[in-house]
């Protein structure tokens, strides 16, 4: 069997662009599908830099990647000890992008400055997203499986469809659904920030919240769990020690798949949509 993978990949090397060297680096990928007809894929990964992705009506996945410039120009130009001078290694960029049976993988490496990129994706387009530094992610009208995850930085998706899980460290985390897979487990965490994700008011799921240094507040009509809390124990150096989840259960609508959310310094908001 023959496959076929199609790689489009941009390296921009700022010492041979004297022109736009104190700029901002910008460029643009244009990634065909192998069946527009159909779904896809989009698998982002970076360290420096924020994700928006957004769904639009075309049947191509267009990637801006933007290097940022440096904001003081001064260090490239500073001295050591022995009065030598450090030269600018310029900002290398490489940006790549893959493609095979409508599944892409970006990748964007190359640079210690942060990568930001903006992507459009057709909107029938499940993503997997991570960043660390210097960035949010966000994410526009786009129905799909929505797997989101950062380190340093907000997550907000807006006008979305289909699942979610999404987590984030440091960073507020919030989530407008349109439409949601009825059989699809979700769960949404941060551990410095709330937790804020709207529902269509037809919504069934099993909702287990938790906030250690917040409140939980929903405008829906949650039949709250009133059993006891459950309790778990560990054996540590010969004593047994005891801990409650401080958990809680309820449902919306009936029941349905579970909905976690979770936050440890921060408040949580489980909303109706109007």
């Amino acid at each position: 069997m023959n496959i076929v993978l199609k790689t489009i990949a941009l390296v921009l090397l700022t010492g041979l662009l004297p022109a736009i060297a104190q700029n901002d680096t910008k460029e643009q990928l244009i990634v065909p599908l192998s069946d527009p007809s159909k779904p896809g894929s989009l698998e982002v990964g970076l360290v420096n830099g924020f994700i928006h992705v957004v769904g639009y009506n075309g049947k191509e996945v267009v990637i801006d990647a933007v290097a940022r410039s440096r904001q003081n120009n001064r260090t490239d130009e500073r001295t050591n000890s022995e009065g030598m001078r450090r030269i600018s290694t310029g900002n290398s960029f490489d940006v790549s992008a893959e493609e095979k049976s409508n599944r892409i993988h970006v990748n964007a490496s190359g640079t210690h400055k942060p990568v930001d990129l903006t992507i459009k994706v057709p909107q029938r387009f499940s993503l997997k997203l991570h960043t660390i530094n210097n960035g949010d992610i966000t994410v526009e009208n786009v129905t799909g499986e929505l797997e989101i995850n950062n380190v340093n930085g907000a997550i907000e998706l807006t006008n979305i469809g289909g699942s979610a899980v999404a987590q984030t460290v440091n960073g507020q985390l919030k989530a407008t659904f349109r439409e949601v897979n009825s059989n699809t487990p979700m769960a949404f965490s941060t551990l410095n920030g709330r937790v804020d994700v709207t529902f269509p008011a037809s919504v069934k799921a099993n909702i287990k919240a938790r906030s250690d240094r917040g409140d939980i507040f929903s405008d829906f009509d949650i039949d709250i769990d009133k059993k006891q809390p459950q309790a778990t124990r560990s054996n540590e150096s010969g004593m047994y020690r005891v801990s409650i989840e401080d958990w809680i259960y309820g449902k919306i609508n009936g029941g349905g798949p579970e909905v976690m959310l979770k936050s440890m310094q921060g408040s949580i908001y489980i909303r109706k949509a109007k």
